[in-house]
């Protein structure tokens, strides 16, 4: 491991727990005054950062990089206008910092009250989509953290630029520009050095492939929160409306094929697999979708229906390419959701109130949905605004990240002399 790149970290972290400190004792008025400051400094620097991407694009591009790859790495006119526009919609968001979670009285005359506060220096090691370089910096500032962010190579370009902004903002509010610091090297021991940091860094999060998940998990000495792979299904019971599946179904695989709450893996009920395949099939070429599928899905669905292997059950595609496995019940898709699946969103379709509210019961994810695409799986679709990722953990935070689940907690007791006996 390079002495150089371990020295540059450990710099960094430095810097980002003396920022973190100052973020703390801001006021919610400073805070939003700086991201205010970093959506102008993004507008003014635009042409700049666009020309930037171009470069990661164009290297995308010989690399080999896929359609849905390149769609989630680009910057154009309307991603760029979002990503400025999430900032001033997390500045109009309620500021969690200082809420009083609960107060009491104790009978000796203790009064005790349970606040929200910063959780520190936040750590972030995500890759392909540059926006993310913006949305978290501006989540965790809002919340009064400092963030050290590692993104992926293939966006190293547009992620430099984008943090020379966001320091730009910084420094235009009088807040340090520590505050948020990108790791400047593509090299994979910069994450490894990273994880160490456990006297500077309260806390980590990946999002990415299982690689880089084992990787930090493996590696960190700090709290870790995963934002692991959507391999997320949907269940088509045999009491479903067939329009409302097909309209679900394609919204869940192909709004936005490229993203964590995409549909991987649809389940038919073999009670209406005859009827129900050939439909979804056709309608799912019809928008280009790749289908692979059991040897009953491929005899219904005909010669467009590719054999699935096991390993297709388990895989987040990322691109227009659908698995589906007919299950002869409710049980049964469970069971398959339960193997394969990496409990981000999953979904039944059916009319049978009975049977949604069993599924419910029965299955285990970050977020479950009754008649309603798994695309909904989104901190703004849930009203928290913006958001730092999905989390698939179970303690601390689950499903989409706001601003809440950034922010930790202390108490304040307040006596008249009190003595304990």
């Amino acid at each position: 491991m390079s002495t150089e790149i371990q020295s540059t970290i450990r710099d960094i972290c430095n810097k980002a727990k003396g920022a973190s400190r100052q973020l703390a004792r801001a006021a919610a008025y400073d805070l939003n005054y700086a991201l205010e400051q970093i959506a102008l400094a993004l507008e003014a620097h635009k042409t700049e950062i666009v020309a930037a991407n171009a470069k990661d694009l164009e290297a995308g591009k010989s690399k080999g990089l896929t359609g849905a790859m390149l769609q989630r790495l680009e910057l154009n006119d309307k991603v760029y206008q979002q990503m400025v526009d999430g900032v001033r919609q997390i500045i109009a968001l309620p500021c969690p910092l200082g809420e009083i979670l609960f107060g009491r009285t104790r009978p000796n005359g203790l009064e005790i009250q349970k606040i929200r506060v910063p959780i520190g220096v936040i750590g972030i090691i995500y890759e392909s989509r540059p926006n993310v370089t913006v949305d978290a910096a501006a989540l965790c500032l809002k919340a009064g953290n400092a963030v050290v962010l590692r993104g992926g190579s293939e966006a190293i370009h547009s992620n430099l630029a984008l943090a020379i902004a966001l320091q730009k903002g910084l420094a235009a509010a009088g807040l340090p520009a520590a505050s948020v610091q990108l790791i400047p090297t593509t090299d994979r021991d910069a994450i490894t050095t990273l994880c160490q940091q456990s006297d500077t860094v309260d806390l980590l999060i990946p999002r990415g492939g299982y690689g880089l998940i084992k990787t930090v998990t493996e590696n960190a000495r700090m709290p870790v929160i995963k934002h692991f792979n959507g391999i997320c299904h949907l269940y088509v019971h045999p009491k479903a409306n067939f329009d409302m599946a097909e309209k679900i179904i394609l919204n869940a695989k192909c709004q936005k094929p490229g993203v964590c709450n995409a549909l991987e893996t649809l389940l038919v009920d073999t009670a209406i697999a005859e009827t129900f395949i050939p439909r979804i099939v056709a309608a799912l070429q019809s928008k280009g979708v790749e289908v692979r599928g059991d040897s009953y899905t491929q005899k219904l669905g005909g010669i467009v229906v590719k054999l699935a292997t096991e390993e297709d059950w388990g895989t987040e595609y990322l691109d227009l390419i659908l698995s589906i496995k007919t299950v002869n019940n409710l049980s049964d898709a469970v069971a398959h959701m339960d193997q394969y699946g990496s409990h981000h969103s999953d979904g039944i379709i059916t009319d049978d109130a009975a049977a949604a509210a069993d599924f419910f019961r029965m299955m285990d994810s970050a977020a479950l949905f009754w008649n309603a695409s798994t695309r909904f799986n989104d901190g703004f679709e849930f009203g928290f605004g913006a958001e730092i990722g999905i989390s698939t953990d179970k303690i601390h935070a689950r499903g989409p990240m706001g601003l809440e689940e950034l922010t930790s907690y202390k108490y304040l007791v307040r006596g008249n002399g009190q003595v304990r006996t």
